[in-house]
C-alpha cells in the first residue's frame, strides 16, 4: 500500500498557517521571559549585595523570583493554545499544601531564620540568652543558630525556639551595668560605710564616667546591712570591672575595719524544754 503524502500535507500546512505565528510568538515569549528572569535575578543580587544583605537569603529570594517569572510565562503560553491553566493552579496549590504540612517544623525554623536575619535582634559574636540557652553567637543559619557557651561547648538551637521566645542580648548596647552585692556588719555606721564604698567607686579604672557609678543601700538582711555597688562599663571590660569592684571593696572594708559577716541564726529554747533537757 503506497503512502499518500497529500493526505497529511494539507492538514499539516493548514495547522502551520493557523498555529505557526502563535508557536513562534510562544517561543519568543519564553526566550524573553528567560532573559528577563535572569536579568531580574542579577539585579536583585546586586541590590542585596549593595545593601549588605545576607548572601544566603539574597540567593534564595532572587532564585524564587526567577522561577516565578518563568512559571508565569509558561502558564501564559499554555493559555495561548487553549490549555486550561486552572487545573495547573489547583495542582500547584495542593502540592504546596502537602509540602507545607510535611515540612511544618522545617518551614517554621526557616521562616524564623529569615526573621532573625531581617530584624537582627543579635549578630555574630554577641553574647545572648536565646532559646533557653546562654552563649556567644557563632553563626546564624536559615534553620538553626550556633552558640558557644562560656565553657566552650557548641550548642545548635532551632531558629523557631529562638524567635518564638525571649531574646536577651547582653551586648545589644555599648555599655552594661555591673552590680556587686556587699553585706556589711550591723555594728558599722551606715554613713561611714557609704563613704568607704563611694571612695572605691571614685577610683575605678574600667568604669565609664556616664552614667556615673552608684552606691545603693539595698536593704536590711538577716545577717548584714546589704549594699549594692553599681557601675557601667563597655562590654569588653565587663568582667574586668566586676573583679575590680569585688577586690577594691574587700580591701577598703578591711582597711576601715568594717566586717563582712557570715550568715547568722539566733536559736531561742523554750524554758520548759530547757528543764527537760537537764
Amino acid at each position: 500500500m503506497d503512502f499518500d503524502w497529500n493526505t497529511y500535507a494539507e492538514p499539516a500546512a493548514e495547522w502551520v498557517v493557523q498555529k505557526g505565528p502563535a508557536v513562534v510568538g510562544v517561543l519568543v515569549a519564553l526566550f524573553v521571559a528567560w532573559i528577563v528572569a535572569g536579568a531580574v535575578k542579577r539585579s536583585m543580587l546586586a541590590a542585596f549585595e549593595k545593601a549588605s544583605f545576607d548572601a544566603t537569603l539574597a540567593k534564595f529570594f532572587s532564585n524564587i523570583v526567577r522561577y516565578l517569572i518563568l512559571i508565569a510565562a509558561v502558564l501564559g503560553c499554555l493559555g495561548v493554545f487553549g490549555v486550561d491553566t486552572t487545573s495547573f493552579a489547583a495542582v500547584i496549590g495542593a502540592a504546596g499544601l502537602a509540602i507545607g504540612l510535611a515540612f511544618q517544623g522545617t518551614l517554621a525554623n526557616f521562616s524564623a531564620g529569615v526573621m532573625l536575619l531581617i530584624f537582627r535582634p543579635f549578630k555574630v559574636d554577641d553574647f545572648v540568652s536565646a532559646g533557653g540557652e546562654l552563649g556567644t553567637v557563632v553563626e546564624i543559619e536559615l534553620f538553626t543558630t550556633e552558640l558557644k557557651t562560656p565553657q566552650n561547648v557548641k550548642i545548635v538551637v532551632p531558629n523557631s525556639a529562638i524567635f518564638g521566645g525571649v531574646i536577651k542580648n547582653y551586648m545589644g548596647n555599648d555599655v552594661r551595668r555591673v552590680d556587686v552585692d556587699v553585706g556589711c556588719d550591723y555594728g558599722a555606721d551606715v554613713d561611714e560605710t557609704r563613704k568607704v564604698l563611694e571612695a572605691v567607686m571614685s577610683n575605678l579604672e574600667h568604669a565609664v564616667a556616664e552614667p556615673p557609678p552608684q552606691v545603693f543601700l539595698k536593704g536590711l538582711g538577716g545577717s548584714s546591712v546589704d549594699w549594692q555597688m553599681r557601675a557601667f562599663t563597655t562590654n569588653d571590660l565587663y568582667w574586668d570591672l566586676h573583679q575590680e569592684l569585688v577586690r577594691g571593696t574587700k580591701y577598703a572594708l578591711d582597711e576601715a575595719g568594717i566586717g563582712i559577716p557570715f550568715p547568722q541564726m539566733d536559736v531561742h529554747l523554750d524554758g520548759a524544754l530547757s528543764k527537760d533537757a537537764n
